[in-house]
């Protein structure tokens, strides 16, 4: 099995198909690199595509403690992997916890993304809610600890964010949380603990993002409730980005909806690759007269 190697010896599993130009895709925290293959399909005709499952979710290495799923292990994970495969610069798509992961490489490695495609971005950033959110996390690692990951996912999968893909996809939507009752409740409990209970919020960065020079595709579902104003936040701030809205959708835009989210990446690829994907022109900024 084909794995790449962390800065601190975690195994990362990989797979990859096509040629051309890069993508990397970085699952969310209810997915694993398998969620992604829609996407491997239909950009490996043109692109050299790779998906990983992060550290904690196997084929990947499920470390012991807590204390290295931060969010600086998983977006150093990601550029672990690039660098395994000798790749300098690639477009990163990522959906939820991987979007955040290709946020921070925007802002901690631009010179490593080409674009990134953020997706159901920046759920749990609410600043009046901080502390309950990540109180939240803390009580649901523990839930993974006491009862498991197959327990988990049968009481997580009407959750509403993904309430739409149940009724658009029903067939869809079982396979999604059989394979999350199949995760490591160890490897899920250290996420949800480190990553999801312990990143900064994105409105803690703002001086930050206003400063990625990064073409990026930022697209949520008018359903997502939790991701909404963190998009929109995302829009005003990052200044070479653009903002889709996928009507009647939530959380798990690329099983939901992959022909369209296919498809709004592919012309987002495409007009970044040609250097038309520009920073918005400050002209159409000012004040309406």
């Amino acid at each position: 099995m084909p794995y790449a190697p962390s800065s601190d010896d975690v195994r990362l599993y990989f797979e990859e198909a096509g040629q051309g130009t890069p993508i990397i895709f970085l699952h969310e925290f209810a997915a694993d690199h398998t969620n992604w293959e829609p996407q491997m399909r239909y950009f490996s005709r043109g692109h050299r595509c790779i998906a990983y499952s992060a550290r904690g979710y196997t084929p990947s290495d499920v470390p012991a403690s807590a204390e290295v799923y931060t969010y600086k292990h998983f977006y150093t994970d990601a550029l672990a992997v690039l660098d395994h495969l000798n790749i300098a610069k690639a477009h990163f798509v990522g959906l939820s916890m991987g979007s955040y992961s290709s946020l921070q490489i925007g802002l901690n490695a631009p010179e490593r993304a080409l674009s990134m495609t953020l997706a159901a971005v920046g759920s749990g950033s609410s600043l009046e809610n901080l502390a309950a959110f990540r109180e939240q996390c803390r009580a649901n690692a523990e839930q993974y600890d006491a009862i498991g990951s197959a327990e988990v996912a049968k009481a997580t999968g009407e959750a509403p964010s993904r309430i739409p893909f149940l009724l658009k996809d029903p067939r869809g939507h079982a396979d999604f949380y059989n394979s999350l009752a199949r995760h490591d409740a160890k490897g899920s409990a250290n996420t949800m603990r480190s990553f999801q209970g312990g990143r900064p919020s994105i409105y803690t960065l703002t001086e930050s993002i206003r400063k990625v020079p990064t073409p990026a595709l930022i697209i949520c579902g008018d359903e997502d409730d939790n991701c909404i104003e963190p998009s929109l936040f995302l829009k005003k701030h990052l200044p070479a980005s653009g903002l889709a809205f996928f009507p009647k959708s939530g959380h798990v835009l690329n099983l939901e909806e992959p022909a369209l989210f296919n498809a709004m990446v592919e012309r987002f690829l495409a007009l970044a690759e040609a250097g038309r994907w520009l920073a918005r022109d400050p002209r159409s900024m000012l004040p309406q007269t």
